[in-house]
């Protein structure tokens, strides 16, 4: 009965955006212009937070937990989402001290809107500091398969900048979400990393040969390079390219009335398209301090000598323009690709049919408030869910806690693209697509 009525008040929201622009207070600032470069969907907030809490076994555990230091609310930032039937997981990383847990899921079984606990994932043994091999330490963001396999690398670090210490190994963790059992544990090697290591993306790639047809890439944005791992071969090996570096022209930021600047930012967030008939996949990637999209075909990333030699492979694409710094991206199954664009508190959104250029890109979402630093963004079942955190005002300034901080919002695919460049509809391009 309690689900049956969160749904009612779902739908009911969504009637009262269509008369009145406004769901849970999100309203879009992006206007309709020419029918080409503004997405018209309404926003739904799904969760949002002051702070972050957990879901304790008892008031008890909580409140002891605070006391020793275990858990510090104010500690805890939320920085990658996922979401697999009917859970939606949430990363925090071990920045500053307190964060009982960095792997996290909210069942929407329960929770379908406000400011839920999270749950740790598998379970709060498993995510244990400092315990290499047996505990998570650090999570930055995650990719859930199709074969129901999560992917986590820990990074097995604790602080942040000059107050990092690597506690356990950088190891990628697959998970059984079936069965919530560790599938496969693998240490990366001495070379796939370097002393300023730092691996905060991931993005995983099924061939036409089926789950064991697996490759997770892994960005690591300030040793500039891409680490590849091989599910069937159990191996990985670290490829390096100047286009993973960051744009010196592009290391000034301006977010949440913050200006700052992160000129080291390489290589972070990936996209990858759908398969195309040579039976391989485009893997898009851009820095964080660029405004520069790349690609490079995944037929050269899974072969370990093809990809050691292949510097021409490797693709430039248009500049996005001005103001157009992306943290993640994704692309769903028919090649829409979704970005977020910090510095204008929005999402973008590229149609693959078309070349890649800023004439071709549009906002589909876009808040002032609500969109302050959107860090994540995933597809799932036609919606596209986007994390908003105010990441530089936590590492920079200090973050209001009376105030609404942290935000997981959501919106339909089809009405963010409807009546924008990116609209894939038969009647716009055809039905023709470049995959």
């Amino acid at each position: 009965m309690k689900i049956y009525r969160a749904w009612i008040y779902v739908v009911l929201s969504i009637l009262l955006f269509s008369r009145t622009g406004n769901v849970h207070g999100v309203t879009q600032r992006s206007k309709v212009n020419n029918g080409e470069k503004f997405g018209r969907a309404p926003l739904l907030e799904r969760f949002a937070w002051q702070k972050l809490d957990f879901s304790y076994p008892d008031e008890r555990s909580r409140q002891l937990a605070i006391a020793s230091g275990e858990f510090v609310p104010e500690n805890a930032l939320p920085v990658g989402i996922e979401i697999w039937r009917n859970k939606v997981f949430v990363t925090i990383p071990r920045w500053r001290d307190g964060i009982p847990a960095t792997l996290n899921y909210i069942s929407l079984d329960t929770n379908q809107s406000g400011s839920p606990r999270l749950t740790p994932y598998p379970n709060w043994i498993q995510n244990k500091a400092g315990v290499c091999g047996r505990g998570l330490t650090t999570v930055y963001r995650i990719h859930a398969d199709v074969c129901d396999r999560l992917w986590v690398l820990d990074t097995g670090t604790v602080g942040l900048g000059d107050t990092t210490v690597q506690v356990c190994p950088y190891t990628l963790n697959v998970f059984d979400l079936t069965t919530d059992k560790i599938l496969r544990q693998y240490r990366l090697r001495p070379q796939d990393i370097n002393q300023n290591t730092f691996i905060a993306n991931i993005a995983v790639d099924l061939g036409r040969d089926g789950c064991d047809d697996a490759f997770a890439y892994m960005s690591d944005e300030l040793g500039y390079g891409l680490i590849v791992y091989s599910w069937q071969q159990n191996t990985s090996w670290r490829i390096t390219h100047s286009y993973f570096m960051p744009d010196p022209l592009a290391g000034d930021y301006n977010v949440g009335g913050l200006n700052f600047q992160w000129g080291e930012e390489g290589i972070f967030g990936m996209s990858l398209s759908p398969i195309s008939q040579d039976g391989y996949r485009t893997l898009f990637f851009h820095p964080l301090s660029s405004h520069r999209e790349f690609a490079v075909s995944t037929r050269i990333l899974r072969d370990e000598q093809l990809s050691q030699n292949s510097y021409r492979e490797f693709q430039v694409l248009a500049s996005r323009g001005p103001l157009s710094h992306c943290t993640a991206s994704v692309m769903d199954e028919n090649g829409l690709q979704f970005f977020n664009l910090i510095d204008q508190n929005a999402v973008g959104c590229w149609n693959s049919a078309l070349p890649y250029s800023s004439a071709n890109h549009a906002v589909v979402a876009r808040h002032d408030d609500a969109m302050i630093f959107p860090a994540d963004i995933k597809v799932n079942r036609g919606m596209l869910w986007i994390m908003s955190d105010r990441m530089p005002i936590f590492l920079l300034s200090t973050l209001n806690y009376t105030d609404v901080n942290f935000r997981i919002l959501t919106t339909s695919v089809q009405e963010a693209v409807a009546g924008t460049v990116c609209d894939n509809t038969p009647w716009r391009f055809g039905g023709n697509q470049i995959w």
